[in-house]
């Protein structure tokens, strides 16, 4: 069996620094599955979540010897991630141009461009409307719910991940579920629809597919030198 293969995450990232050239390339497609979906869920564009990816691996490549240990190797990785992607959703926010693409279609309209599962066709309105509703969220709440209801991840995670307490995560979840209650109460069945059977804002949302794994082909050399990134991303000292 290949040494970094069996080799923890924390060790992987200490060869990293001590000059491995190979070890944070094992330690990014260990993890890459999860830190895309987090980063395409958090940005709900593909091009804009490769571009967040790369620039936070970037920066992770390169922070690795100031990382202290005081959490996971995975909880660093995604915090970085998450930052990544809220830095570009608050430039885009500052910067408006044209509406972004879903994230879900081919050039020519008629696929979903190889990264997640075609949705049936009575479902892609719905799952457009849910991510535009997401996409409608503060950024706290976006980033708290993407974790906790679209990825799964237990709160006690989330709350390190994004460096807040546990309460804090709990609060923006239940203020962006009730937000999106509001948002998705039309897609609700009609029998349920009365005026007692209002929406329930602690529930997790659902409506957004998962996605299969694999990453996009722009964030493959991470970890190499090859020089082809297209800017330096900020450093995450974290």
């Amino acid at each position: 069996m290949d040494g970094r293969a069996a080799a923890s995450d924390l060790e992987l990232l200490r060869a990293h620094v001590a000059g491995d050239r190979d070890a944070f390339t094992e330690l990014f497609h260990r993890h890459r599955d999860r830190l895309w979906a987090v980063a395409l869920r958090t940005l709900g564009d593909r091009e804009e979540a490769a571009d967040a990816l790369q620039d936070a691996l970037l920066s992770a490549h390169r922070a690795a010897a100031r990382f202290r240990g005081d959490s996971a190797v995975t909880t660093w990785l995604h915090r970085i991630v998450v930052n990544a992607c809220l830095d570009r959703i608050r430039r885009r926010q500052a910067h408006p141009t044209v509406p972004l693409p879903d994230g879900n279609r081919a050039d020519d309209g008629s696929g979903t461009g190889g990264l997640e599962p075609a949705a049936p066709v009575t479902d892609h309105d719905t799952v457009l409307v849910v991510r535009e509703a997401l996409a409608a969220l503060p950024l706290e709440q976006r980033a708290a719910l993407v974790l906790v209801d679209v990825q799964g991840y237990p709160v006690a995670e989330v709350a390190r991940i994004l460096g807040v307490a546990e309460g804090t995560v709990k609060s923006r979840c239940a203020r962006g579920r009730a937000r999106l209650a509001v948002l998705l109460g039309h897609l609700r069945p009609a029998t349920v629809a009365t005026p007692s059977a209002r929406p329930d804002p602690t529930a997790p949302i659902t409506g957004v597919p998962g996605v299969t794994p694999g990453n996009p082909g722009p964030v493959e050399g991470v970890g190499s030198r090859s020089g082809r990134y297209r800017r330096d991303a900020n450093q995450e000292d974290t």
